[in-house]
């Protein structure tokens, strides 16, 4: 039994424990405060809200409260009490809403959570939650969504002041809906970024301060909004094209989608390339950076300002020289990577070249350093000093120190080359270890397929440990082998376990875009090529000495026949001779001497 007024005995009492209405209230009437909930000034009921959120409000009222907000009826006709259960939207004017979800609509609601920013909408004059970026009101950007169906353009096309022009189409609640639900196929109803925005702009925001980035920070209190829009509605459509060609999943698309809005947000230049440096920031967030590499590189929106790891390692290891031999190690650092074009002009060498050369001649250098400031002090007697006898250690030192001094001579910082005219013997070749073949038999016959495909390749064709990694699915056809030019007809074995290989392949990864046919959970999401490492650590073993193995066998077969090596290995001459004089010292060696 609901309480009414003391008073009046027709309203309800104002607040719970009170026993008087606001128009009974001693020393009244006082003025009904606004709904908590609603804000309303008009029908309050009880607690603080009105007739409209009162969870009792639409239940049985008296007839003359019913008389005090309801014009009078005819006699004789019955008067139905007011049920105030469905209204309209007050953002986007949407009809159907009940006090379920507080009198706005799902949409609305989500809009002004997301979006917190109230004042007045340029388009319909409004005050209410605007858009973040465009500063209009959910109903004009509605509006807008319309008309760009009915002119099959994009939404960001759309004029702004021919959203409200000939006024606004009205709707009902919660009848927005994504093609594709229950039974119906989903319809394309978008019209396709324009991807001519897949273009760095050619100005760059420059800033006062070079603050490192937390993303950390970024994920605890939001990121800022991407301000080329066109460019993330670009990148996102690009990111799919990208994912469903290399076979990703949809976790990993979601995730670079996401990335790519978070390093829109945070650019200085709208618009401008996405910098690498901010890319590598992405794993501190569990963002995948190497992907989100791939999207923006094929896209041409990455500038790669990454500094080489050589570039980091080198004034680490010349940190405790001389100034004067700083300089100069500095100089030869620089053309030894970039090389020469002027007379006498030099080849760029590899990175890892130029740090094997540093590296042998380090040691040297350090030595050196302690009593000569300079390297133009360094004489022939010097380098001679400190040489080794023979071996590879004298090669490896004299080849650091002779690239050194060429360079420097060159760029006329010596005067002298003190390496000229001193030489390296070149040490015999070892011969070839063999393998462990009980090893080999447990990898060969094992439970793991990629494994057991590899070491057959090696063991019974002695295929390069390159060419492992660089073969490609389409080089294995018809039972050969189609590689660098040589057909080389597969062994049994071989078939068997190359199709058991596949099969493992097709089942893991039957989307992949990877062309090389020994791929592993990293690269099959990429088109990149295993390493000779990868391969050494799923055999558990050398490749290379299974490749020797089967060469040495090859040579015992054939006596030591050169040219039936250099045929069926691609070997050249003088590696087929290793091999050759291999067996026969050790022929030699089993055959006891004549008496």
């Amino acid at each position: 039994m609901r309480r009414k007024c003391q008073v009046c005995a027709v309203r309800p009492p104002a607040m719970v424990g009170a026993g008087y209405c606001f128009d009974c209230w001693p020393g009244g009437p006082v003025v009904p405060p606004p709904c908590r909930r609603c804000g309303s000034t008009r029908e309050y009921y009880s607690s603080g809200l009105c007739a409209r959120c009162h969870p009792h409000a639409p239940g049985e009222k008296s007839a003359q409260w019913r008389a005090d907000r309801q014009p009078a009826r005819p006699p004789g006709r019955r008067s139905a009490a007011p049920q105030i259960t469905v209204d309209s939207c007050p953002d986007c004017l949407a009809w159907g809403i009940t006090r379920t979800f507080g009198w706005v609509c799902a949409g609305c609601r989500w809009w002004r959570d997301k979006h917190r920013t109230i004042g007045p909408c340029p388009t319909c004059g409004r005050t209410i939650a605007l858009h973040s970026s465009n500063g209009r009101c959910r109903l004009c950007a509605k509006q807008r969504t319309i008309m760009a169906r009915q002119l099959k353009i994009r939404p960001d096309r759309v004029p702004a002041d021919a959203v409200a022009r000939y006024g606004q189409q009205l709707f009902f609640a919660r009848l927005w809906h994504n093609e594709g639900g229950g039974r119906r196929p989903y319809v394309t109803k978008t019209v396709p970024p324009d991807t001519s925005y897949l273009a760095p702009v050619a100005h760059e925001q420059l800033v006062l301060l070079d603050v490192p980035r937390d993303l950390r920070a970024g994920l605890a209190r939001g990121f800022p909004e991407p301000r080329a829009t066109q460019l993330e509605a670009a990148l996102h459509h690009f990111a799919g094209q990208h994912a469903a060609q290399h076979g990703w999943s949809r976790r990993t698309t979601e995730n670079v989608r996401r990335a790519v809005r978070i390093l829109l947000g945070i650019q200085d230049t709208p618009g401008a390339a996405i910098k690498a440096s901010d890319v590598m920031l992405l794993p501190a967030i569990s963002l995948p950076a190497r992907a989100v590499t791939d999207v923006l590189a094929a896209a041409g929106m990455l500038a790669d300002d990454r500094t080489p790891a050589i570039e980091r390692w080198f004034p680490i290891q010349i940190a405790d020289l001389p100034e004067p031999m700083r300089h100069e190690l500095g100089v030869w650092f620089r053309i030894a990577r970039a090389g020469r074009t002027t007379p006498p002009r030099l080849l760029p060498r590899s990175d890892h070249t130029v740090k094997n050369q540093l590296h042998a001649a380090l040691p040297v250098l350090r030595q050196w350093g302690a009593t000569h400031p300079s390297l133009r002090e360094i004489t022939r007697a010097d380098v001679a000093a400190v040489l080794p006898a023979g071996g590879y250690a004298r090669g490896s030192l004299l080849q650091g120190l002779r690239s050194i001094f060429k360079v420097l001579k060159v760029e006329k910082l010596v005067f002298i080359n003190p390496t000229a005219r001193l030489s390296a013997p070149v040490p015999a070749m070892q011969a070839p270890r063999g393998v462990d073949l009980a090893a080999l038999r447990r990898v060969l016959n094992g439970p793991d397929p990629t494994a057991a495909a590899l070491a057959a390749l090696l063991a019974f064709h002695a295929v390069r440990v390159k060419q492992l990694c660089h073969l490609r699915v389409t080089d294995v056809r018809d039972g050969r082998l189609h590689l660098d030019g040589q057909v080389i007809l597969l062994a049994e074995p071989v078939r068997q376990r190359l199709r058991a290989y596949l099969d493992h392949r097709n089942a893991r990864w039957p989307d992949t875009a990877n062309p090389h046919l020994f791929i592993h959970y990293r690269n099959a999401t990429h088109t990149t090529a295993v390493t000779n490492w990868w391969i050494g650590q799923r055999l558990g073993m050398t490749p290379q000495l299974i490749r020797q193995d089967r060469i040495l066998d090859e040579a015992d077969a054939t006596h030591g026949d050169l040219r039936a090596l250099s045929d069926l290995f691609g070997l050249s001459v003088t590696m087929a001779s290793r091999y050759a004089s291999t067996i026969t010292t050790a022929l030699d060696q089993a055959t006891p001497p004549t008496p």
